[in-house]
C-alpha cells in the first residue's frame, strides 16, 4: 500500500513539474497583484469573459490551426492541414469561404501582413511562405511564392506552430511548439521578399527572467500593436498569457472550466487572434470557435 502511495505521489509530482504548476500559480497571483499598474497599458486578459463558447464551425470538420484578424475585411483567417486549406470566418464564427492550398503539407499558422498579403507557416517543411488572398481568391498555390525555410531545432510534429506580424516594427514572430519552446523574431523579411537584398535577422525573444515562459507548449500567438505586448497560447497548459516587451507576464486567461465565463475547458486550443474592437478569438481543434470580450471596452480598442 505504501509503495502504491509513493508511486501515485511521484506521478503527481512529475505531472506538476511537466505542466509547471508551481510557476503557474506564482505568476497567476503575481499578475493579479500587479494588474493596477497596467491599467490602460495592457490587454488585461483577466477582464475577459467568454461570450461564444465551443461553437461548431459548420462546414469545417477537423484540424483548424492558427488564426489571424484582418482589420480591413473585419474577418478572421485560419488554416486546415487535411486537406490543406485557408478558411475565412466571420466574427461570429460562420464559415465564409474555403480556399484550397497547393504545395503545402502541414500548414499550422497564418498571419495577415498588410493589404492582401499573408504569411503561412508549414510545420512539415519548416517553412514560411508569403501569399496573396483577396476577395476573388479561389485557390492558392505556394509554388513560386516567396519562401523561407528554417532548419532550427528540426523535430517532426513539434516545429513552427504559429506566426504573427508586427506591422509597426516590420517583425515576424514565430513560435516553436516544444523541444524546446521558442519564440523567434525575424526582421528584414519584407525587403528580402521584395528582392531588395537579403539581410534577414533571426533572434530569440526572451524575457528578462528566463522562468517567465512557464507553459509546457506553445500552439499560437498574436502580437498586439497598440500596446506592443505579445500574447502566447498554450494547448497543454490551457491558457493565454500576455507579456510586456521585456517579457514580464502581465495577465493570464486560463481556458479552464468555471473560469472567465467558461462552462467547460477549451479542449485543444490552436489559434489565437485579437480584433481591433478588443474581442479575443480562440479556435480549438477540431472546429470549435470561441470569442471573449472584456467587461469594458479598452482605451486602445476601436468602436464595435
Amino acid at each position: 500500500m505504501r509503495k502504491a502511495l509513493w508511486a501515485v505521489a511521484l506521478v503527481l509530482l512529475a505531472a506538476a513539474w511537466y505542466f509547471k504548476l508551481p510557476a503557474l500559480g506564482y505568476y497567476w497571483v503575481n499578475t493579479r497583484l500587479a494588474s493596477p499598474d497596467w491599467v490602460g497599458r495592457s490587454v488585461n486578459l483577466a477582464s475577459y469573459r467568454a461570450v461564444v463558447e465551443g461553437q461548431v464551425i459548420e462546414g469545417l470538420t477537423r484540424n483548424t490551426s492558427g488564426l489571424t484578424f484582418n482589420t480591413a475585411t473585419g474577418t478572421l483567417f485560419t488554416v486546415i492541414n487535411r486537406p490543406p486549406q485557408v478558411a475565412e470566418l466571420s466574427r461570429d464564427g460562420r464559415l465564409l469561404r474555403l480556399i484550397p492550398i497547393e504545395g503545402a503539407n502541414d500548414p499550422e499558422g497564418i498571419t495577415h501582413v498588410d493589404g492582401d498579403r499573408y504569411v503561412i507557416s508549414d510545420e512539415d517543411s519548416h517553412s514560411l511562405t508569403w501569399v496573396s488572398i483577396d476577395a476573388s481568391t479561389q485557390r492558392l498555390s505556394l509554388k513560386g511564392q516567396p519562401r523561407l525555410e528554417l532548419g532550427i531545432d528540426v523535430v517532426n510534429n513539434a516545429s513552427f506552430e504559429g506566426v504573427s506580424w508586427d506591422a509597426v516594427n516590420g517583425r515576424l514572430f514565430v513560435v516553436k511548439e516544444k523541444l524546446p519552446l521558442r519564440v523567434l523574431v525575424m526582421t528584414g523579411l519584407q525587403e528580402a521578399m521584395a528582392g531588395k537584398g537579403f539581410a534577414v535577422s533571426i533572434t530569440e525573444w526572451k524575457s528578462a527572467s528566463a522562468s517567465t515562459l512557464f507553459m509546457s507548449d506553445l500552439s499560437s500567438l498574436t502580437f498586439h500593436e497598440p500596446t506592443g505586448h505579445l500574447l502566447l497560447l498554450s494547448d497543454e497548459s490551457a491558457m493565454v498569457v500576455e507579456y510586456a516587451p521585456d517579457g514580464t507576464p502581465v495577465s493570464l486567461l486560463p481556458l479552464l472550466r468555471g473560469l472567465n465565463g467558461l462552462r467547460n475547458k477549451v479542449p485543444h486550443p490552436e489559434g489565437l487572434a485579437l480584433g481591433a474592437d478588443g474581442a479575443l478569438y480562440v479556435l480549438s481543434e477540431p472546429n470549435l470557435f470561441y470569442r471573449f470580450e472584456p467587461r469594458e471596452r479598452p482605451a486602445w480598442a476601436s468602436p464595435r
